[in-house]
């Protein structure tokens, strides 16, 4: 029987490590996800200050001022040298957590309310989004991360709510010339992807509702609030049967009001509970296992940490062990961790060798840094992954990267126990010991079925 330390770290981690010493029980591995709520120092604040002084150059530049085109080169530069550090933080921090669970969560959340960037300065807000909506609540309610995900700047600029405009506001009433209206790509998403799930019990009428009601989210980078009453719709709205914007007290508490709800909702329940199963365990996940994890809940009104509970605990890690196709992050993750490079070291990297052994693997992985493609984020099914190209470039990956970033490889035989603890296969145990060189030897364990699944 796998002992449950390296279970839990491979199926619900980011794998082994010769580093970490794994958490040995559920309570060890649920003590481990406060180090993943700790935010990091880039701020929307800062990155608010960022995009008003990118806007500024480049507003001087197109007006004519040929002296702005060399500060405005500079600033893009130094933004995506911004970007660059954030990203090796999130590798870093994947790699020393002790199993990798909390860091796994931020980043099945991160997905589960997708935000994708446009330019380099809407990345830079992305990577804020991580820190300020997702970690601070991957152990805590539901209902609060939603609030602030769905209200963030990223958010509300990824979904085009910064173009939303309530056609009887104050606004629309002062300007009827520039043809002010609704965007529902925010509300849409709310009731579809984000919380009661595709094909729940709502209606477009619901979605129009909810769309008048969240009229007047705006981000700025030079605006103070998050909330302009002029752009908003006046009046109630009903969504789901349920009348908003009746009790006096603000929009911003409406909008409040209506996610509480929607949040413990027992489709909402139903649809996260599969989708949490779906990416940790199976994507044909056992009917008991999304049940459980619907009930805790259901019966906690939202608590996550119910649900980290259940999973923690599931018999269904065991039954499908390696059922799950390693996506390109957590495969390059596991292979940092298993060749003992520390967060230190991935923080050492200049830009050219994190796109070089990091961003641009990922890309040629089939998951480039950043860009899902749409709000529905990274697809979970394995056939999405191992296609000809990506399985190409994760054996590249296992061959070129290992002998870039250390200045000795370990000796293959070691190399397999410490990346595969005792779950290695009769067949990959019997090749390694055959191979011809270190690099060989090493990336035959990376480049295996057994390393890329989980």
């Amino acid at each position: 029987m796998i002992p449950f330390d390296q279970l839990a770290a491979i199926r619900l981690g980011f794998g082994l490590s010769p580093r970490q010493a794994l958490p040995d029980t559920p309570q060890a591995l649920m003590a481990e996800l406060a180090a993943s709520t700790r935010a990091g120092e880039l701020t929307t604040d800062h990155v608010s200050t960022i995009i008003a002084e990118g806007r500024d150059l480049r507003r001087a530049f197109r007006n004519g001022d040929a002296a702005a085109k060399e500060p405005l080169r500079v600033h893009r530069r130094q933004a995506r040298q911004r970007f660059h550090a954030a990203f090796r933080e999130r590798v870093a921090r994947a790699v020393d957590a002790p199993s990798g669970l909390g860091e796994r969560l931020v980043w099945f959340w991160a997905d589960h309310f997708t935000v994708e960037g446009a330019d380099i300065y809407q990345d830079l807000l992305c990577e804020t989004f991580v820190d300020e909506a997702i970690r601070p609540h991957v152990n805590g309610r539901f209902a609060q991360m939603m609030f602030k995900a769905e209200t963030h700047p990223a958010m509300l600029r990824y979904l085009d709510q910064v173009r939303s405009v309530g056609p009887g506001s104050a606004l629309a009433q002062r300007r009827p010339a520039k043809g002010f209206g609704l965007n529902e790509n925010l509300a849409r998403e709310m009731l579809e992807l984000h919380s009661l799930g595709v094909g729940a019990d709502y209606s477009q009428r619901d979605i129009e509702q909810l769309a008048e009601l969240l009229a007047g989210l705006f981000y700025g980078p030079k605006q103070e609030k998050l909330f302009l009453p002029a752009r908003s719709e006046p009046g109630p709205e009903t969504v789901l049967g349920v009348e908003y914007g009746t009790e006096g007290r603000g929009r911003l508490q409406d909008i409040r009001a209506v996610i509480d709800d929607l949040a413990v909702h027992p489709a909402t329940a139903a649809h996260l509970a599969r989708k949490m199963a779906v990416h940790f365990v199976s994507d044909d996940p056992p009917a008991g296992l999304t049940d459980r994890l619907t009930a805790a809940y259901l019966e906690s009104d939202g608590a996550l940490a119910a649900m980290n509970r259940v999973l923690v605990r599931a018999p269904e890690l065991r039954d499908g062990f390696r059922a799950k196709m390693r996506q390109p992050f957590d495969y390059i993750v596991a292979g940092l961790r298993a060749l003992g490079l520390t967060g230190d070291d991935i923080r050492a990297l200049d830009d050219r060798q994190t796109r070089v052994n990091l961003i641009e693997p990922l890309k040629l992985m089939g998951q480039p840094w950043g860009v899902p493609g749409g709000p529905d984020g990274w697809p979970e099914d394995a056939a999405a992954w191992a296609t000809p190209q990506g399985l190409a470039a994760r054996i590249n990956w296992s061959m070129a990267t290992p002998r870039r970033l250390l200045d000795r490889l370990p000796d293959p035989r070691d190399f397999a126990a410490t990346a595969l603890g005792d779950t290695a296969s009769e067949p990959l145990a019997w090749a390694v010991p055959k191979a011809e060189s270190r690099v060989e030897g090493v990336g035959i364990v990376l480049a295996s079925a057994d390393f890329n699944r989980r």
